[in-house]
Formats: C-alpha cells, sequence, structure tokens
C-alpha cells in the first residue's frame, strides 16, 4: 500500500502530522497515478500545516506543493502520457505522498537528470525568471541587486542573470558565501548592513541599478531602495525578517522607486499555456544539463517527514539549502 503524509488539523508538524498507508488509486479517465521520486519541502508547506493565515486549506490534507515522479497507472482518455513517462505534477499536487494522482493535462514533461535538482523546479524557478523578465527593461551589463542572495530563489537569480549577461550584486549575511556565490556567477557579493548603499556606490563608480528584489521585508526594503537610480522598481517576493516591508515615502518621493509584491502564479497567467509551459521547458533542461543549481540542505524518506520539517523551519547556518523528500522503490 502507499504511503503519504496527512494532518487533518493545523499546528505544529510534530502534533498533527503523520505518515500512513493509504489503498492505491485508479485514474479516472483524465487522470494518471505518478510514482513519486522526490518532492521539494518549502516554508509555504509549513504554513499549510499550521494554518496560517493566507494557507487554511480544507483538511485532511496531504502538504507538498512540487515534485518528480513516473507515471505507474493512465486514465482511459489519457493520449499524451504513457505509463513510464517522467513527469512534473500539477503545481500543489500534495507531492508529499508516495503516488500522486492528477488530470494529465496539468502535468508537464520532466527530463532524466537528479531528480533531487529537478524536484525544486515548480516554484522557485519560474519566481526567479519573471523577477527578471516582467519588472524592468534589462539589457546586457546592466547591474540588478537583491538580497537573500543565498535562498534558492536567489541562486537561480544570479545564474539565469549571469547567462543573460546581467550583472548582480547579491547582499548576504555570512562572509563563508562570497566565493560560493562568486562560483556560480556572482558579480559582486556583499554583507547586509546600514551604510549599504554607501558600499555599494563605491564598489559600482556610481553606475545605476536598474532592479531591486528583496525576499527580506522590514528595514532591508529600504537598504536595498537605497541602491536604486530613480524610476526603478523594487519587487518584494518575500519577508524572511517576519516584518512588513518599510520604505521612507520621501525616497520614494524623491528617486521615483516603485514597490512591487510579487506571486509567480499571478505572472504566468499572463502568459499563454503554451509560453508557460516553454518557460518550465528551459528551466527543467537547465537544471538537467546542471546549469541551473540549487543547493540541497537535507534529504529525508516520507517516513522521516518530521525531522523534514524540523530542518526546513530553520535559518541561515542552520538550514543551508533546500529540504527534499525522497520516496523508496
Amino acid at each position: 500500500m502507499p504511503k503519504r503524509a496527512i494532518h487533518d488539523r493545523f499546528g505544529e508538524p510534530r502534533s498533527v502530522l503523520r505518515v500512513v498507508d493509504v489503498a492505491a488509486e485508479q485514474p479516472e479517465p483524465e487522470e494518471v497515478i505518478i510514482r513519486m521520486e522526490a518532492a521539494a519541502m518549502h516554508i509555504a508547506d509549513l504554513r499549510t500545516i499550521a494554518g496560517a493565515e493566507g494557507f487554511r486549506y480544507p483538511l485532511p490534507r496531504t502538504p507538498g506543493y512540487e515534485g518528480i515522479g513516473r507515471v505507474v497507472r493512465v486514465g482511459e482518455r489519457v493520449m499524451s502520457i504513457r505509463v513510464g513517462d517522467r513527469v512534473f505534477p500539477a503545481l500543489g499536487s500534495g507531492t508529499f505522498r508516495e503516488e500522486v494522482r492528477c488530470r494529465a493535462d496539468a502535468c508537464m514533461a520532466a527530463p532524466e537528470g537528479d531528480a533531487l535538482q529537478l524536484s525544486l523546479l515548480t516554484v522557485n524557478g519560474p519566481t526567479a525568471w519573471v523577477l527578471l523578465e516582467d519588472f524592468a527593461r534589462l539589457r546586457s551589463g546592466d547591474w540588478l541587486i537583491q538580497n537573500a542572495a543565498n535562498s534558492s530563489c536567489g541562486r537561480y537569480v544570479v545564474q539565469l542573470a549571469h547567462r543573460r549577461g546581467l550583472r548582480t550584486i547579491n547582499v548576504v549575511r555570512r562572509t563563508d558565501l562570497v566565493d560560493e556565490m562568486t562560483s556560480l556567477g556572482a558579480d559582486l557579493v556583499l554583507l547586509d548592513g546600514s551604510d549599504l548603499a554607501e558600499r555599494v556606490e563605491k564598489a559600482l563608480g556610481g553606475a545605476p541599478i536598474r532592479l531591486g528584489i528583496d525576499a527580506v521585508a522590514g528595514e532591508a526594503t529600504q537598504r536595498i531602495a537605497e541602491c536604486l537610480a530613480s524610476d526603478s522598481p523594487l519587487i518584494c517576493y518575500g519577508a524572511m525578517s517576519g516584518e512588513p516591508c518599510k520604505l521612507d515615502f520621501y525616497l520614494m518621493f524623491r528617486q521615483g522607486i516603485m514597490l512591487q509584491g510579487i506571486s509567480f502564479v499571478r505572472q504566468l497567467r499572463h502568459r499563454t499555456p503554451a509560453q508557460v509551459r516553454q518557460i518550465y521547458s528551459e528551466l527543467a533542461a537547465l537544471m538537467a544539463s546542471g546549469g541551473l543549481i540549487a543547493r540541497i540542505g537535507g534529504v529525508f524518506p516520507l517516513n522521516n517527514i518530521l525531522e523534514a520539517c524540523d530542518l526546513a523551519a530553520r535559518t541561515g547556518n542552520d538550514r543551508d539549502g533546500k529540504v527534499i523528500i525522497t520516496f523508496g522503490e
């Protein structure tokens, strides 16, 4: 019998989340059953388990937004997918289970390659993509600045920007990250601090910075804004500080800084299905070839999902990379 993680009330994972055996499902005519290989765990998964504001889904529920696996059963009217095909299941399918059931037309073909890396395709990859594509008309040689540069999305931004000839200033909290970020293609790596804008101006000799990317919020938003050229966008995609974005009105007034939140799902809705699939296809090919790499902080079998949640809840040196759930044969 296949196993799945499940919770029927909200709370801390160790109080509410458990792994149970369930009966094997059969697909409806337009569905497939996917045997999972790996599934990425995000902070958002912990928030759905806790029932945080904006993350309260109907219960009982199996968490897990993304992953990768192979099709083991197909419904009668499924023509585009065969048993044995490797696929990415639909976003939000509840991927912390050995077998996922979802509509065939919501799956995407997956290449061969490292399942751990590829399991991260669906969320962080397109977030980095739209950050670079949708908010500023950047040309080769232009500068952008981001904080939380060591995050998975931040690393993807560095690598994708480098491939496009864009130059990145990457704000981190630890000096030991400088060499590692540089090896990914980062042009400049700086420690965060109140004098960030002064150090950036000195390093660039006054060259304009056309895009700011903020994943920390709180006072960090202001520090990124102070580095930007006039009339430049500042895009916030996270709030690692747990605080609202703080941005001085007079800086916005004088410099025309535009602060905007982002949801990659919302950005993808502005594209046709074919365009979305093309983005995912290009990202998947880069991941499969080693051209787009995330740092993996821990890998756990499904039976050890509580330990995985413990690690995923940590930050900084205590969790240096993404947490991945794997599944037995």
